[in-house]
């Protein structure tokens, strides 16, 4: 690999990283920031505003920031984004007050927007064959990798400096990253764009965007008992239905409807609106299962779930090469397997399942648990190896499946459905398993409301029960609690495993070898 790739994909990796590390790192905060006096932030509606105000923003503008990246130059817009997130980092790192580090959050994950899908369409462009798909896997282990650190680089920070290290962190990787695009990133852009640009159709998909993952994050934190959350599902979901009617009409469409006859695309599409809500459903509920039920601590969650990343460092950019020397059909079939498996490993936790309660301070307790070992660590090897399989080998088809010049749109179309889906996924999943805590909590404890919000308040849906409540009812509520984890985990492993035969059955490895049309299929085109 030559000097100038090789800064190249250093920029487009650490240009997604630091999005990805953000939307994680926050969490482990919130309680700090709450205890600053000039934030005022003891109230838990402001937490939630300053972190999924990042990820509505994140969201909402993906496939604007990837069709802007498209027409007006990859790497400019690159540029600009890391600027942007540099900035806005420095303004949430000296934020004198709620407002400012709100509004900082909104304008940083507008930034994010443009780095990840720039950093897929950098790559595209400046990579061929077997050498992309290694490229690919570089970028999916790191995209990977980030999240999983996130908790635990958070922490540390917080512990040992202040809350706001976590934002100002990010500079010197901004500047590197900006560096390194600035003199080693080749300009590219989708040449036959020349007509205006379709500022409608952005308005249209951010309404479309944002209104369902707004209503999706608004919902599950209200436990649906606002009308406001299905109001902004009804208007996301009224936006959606319009797209493609006027998408179909527009003299120069944002979303060019093209880009959907090809089948690898519209395959791969698919698959990740249901791999990725399956993965969203499982790290939404496994740490709160496993802390709030089981009793583990916050440092043994976060640590247990190394093993399992290790093969996302070592092992995505071989997967990757293979799946662009091979094909990814087999590795996008084998690899939601491995993951629904180690999920469906989860389903058999015993309610008494030994915890692991790791201190950083004591080392005594360093050595797992027979719990953790038996009940934890094989779902996390194979979790981790289902994804080493399949993140890379998926980008790769995606990216091959569509001309290189509408790269950028391409790769924010596929971001916008692993938010925004795995989102609507998690809100239903999210009802059905409350449903199910609530339904077998009342079955073994005869006479209790469930309905009563002082119950609720007490007992909240699988997590340890509030001290005062009595013995019976602490052990009926983990058995509650993982009876209904036991029933999101099922759910996962079915989501996987149709997620797989719609790979084995949908993607053409001679497209994706090729990077040209399959006998018999249109090559995408922007309309004249």
């Amino acid at each position: 690999m030559s000097t100038s790739k090789r800064w190249t994909l250093i920029a487009a990796v650490l240009g997604t990283s630091i999005v990805f590390l953000d939307s994680t790192v926050l969490p482990v905060a919130l309680p700090a920031i709450g205890r600053e006096p000039r934030l005022f932030v003891d109230v838990l509606e402001g937490q939630n505003y300053i972190q999924y105000g990042y990820l509505l923003s994140l969201s909402a503008f993906l496939i604007l920031a990837g069709a802007l990246s498209d027409y007006y130059g990859r790497r400019r817009l690159f540029a600009i984004g890391l600027i942007g997130f540099g900035v806005t980092s420095v303004l949430c790192g000296l934020a004198p007050n709620l407002e400012v580090l709100i509004i900082a959050r909104l304008l940083q994950g507008a930034a994010g927007a443009i780095l990840v899908p720039g950093s897929l369409a950098i790559i595209s462009n400046a990579f061929e064959g077997e050498e992309q798909g290694r490229a690919f896997g570089v970028w999916a282990a790191a995209s990977s990798v980030a999240p999983i650190l996130g908790p635990f680089v958070g922490g540390v920070l917080v512990d040992d400096v202040s809350w706001r290290a976590i934002f100002l962190l990010n500079i010197p990787f901004i500047a590197v990253a900006t560096w390194a695009a600035l003199r080693y990133v080749k300009e590219t852009r989708d040449e036959d764009a020349s007509a205006s640009f379709d500022w409608l159709g952005a308005i249209l998909v951010a309404l479309a965007v944002g209104g369902l993952s707004f209503g999706a994050i608004y919902g599950q934190q209200r436990e649906w008992q606002d009308p406001i959350a299905f109001i902004a599902i009804g208007l996301g979901a009224l936006a959606t239905i319009v797209m493609p009617f006027y998408f179909k009409r527009a003299r120069n469409p944002l979303i060019p409807l093209q880009l959907f006859r090809s089948r690898n695309f519209t395959v791969t599409n698919i698959s990740t609106l249901l791999i990725y809500g399956a993965l969203y459903v499982g790290l939404l509920f496994q740490p709160i299962f496993l802390q709030g039920a089981l009793g583990y601590s916050a440092p043994a969650v976060g640590l247990g779930a190394i093993p399992g990343s290790l093969f996302l460092i070592f092992l995505s950019t071989k997967f990757g090469a293979l799946a662009g020397r091979y094909g990814p059909r087999v590795f996008m079939t084998i690899g939601p397997v491995l993951i629904g498996l180690g999920q469906l490993w989860l389903a058999r936790i015993p309610p008494d399942s030994e915890p692991w309660q790791l201190r950083i301070d004591d080392p005594a307790t360093y050595m797992p648990t027979s719990g953790y070992l038996i009940d934890i660590l094989p779902s996390s090897l194979l979790v981790g190896l289902g994804l080493a399989m399949m993140v890379a080998p998926l980008t790769t088809a995606l990216m091959r499946s569509v001309p290189s010049r509408q790269a950028g749109v391409a790769s924010a179309i596929n971001n916008a459905i692993s938010r925004v889906g795995p989102q609507l996924a998690g809100a239903l999943i999210f009802v059905i398993v409350t449903a199910s805590y609530y339904s077998t909590l009342a079955a073994r404890v005869p006479g209790l409301d469930v309905t009563s919000p002082e119950v609720r308040a007490a007992l909240p849906p699988l997590n340890q029960p509030a001290s005062g409540v009595p013995v019976e009812q602490v052990e009926a509520a983990r058995v509650a609690s993982t009876d209904a984890f036991h029933l999101a985990m099922v759910g996962n492993f079915v989501l996987l495993i149709v997620g797989a035969a719609t790979n084995a059955l949908g993607i053409d490895n001679r497209r994706a070898l090729t990077g040209g049309p399959a006998p018999g299929e249109a090559t995408p085109v922007s309309p004249d």
